[in-house]
């Protein structure tokens, strides 16, 4: 591996860092209410989901208890 120097490496990663494509207030804020309403989307089917489970087992031991 060849050694590079310090300020043509700082160079490159300038270049590198000038390649990026940034995302735009609209796209961050956009993804951002996109990631808590699926979050709260998954809140709301586990709950339902651990509430099913629940009220059938409790609905077993009903039977057996």
């Amino acid at each position: 591996m060849a050694k590079t120097n310090p300020i043509t490496f700082i160079q490159q990663v300038r270049a590198e860092v000038s390649k990026v494509v940034w995302p735009t207030r609209r796209e961050v804020l956009l993804t951002t209410v996109m990631v808590f309403i699926m979050a709260a989307l998954t809140a709301v089917f586990f709950s339902l989901v651990d509430i099913l489970i629940r009220s059938g087992l409790q609905g077993v031991l009903a039977l057996f208890g």
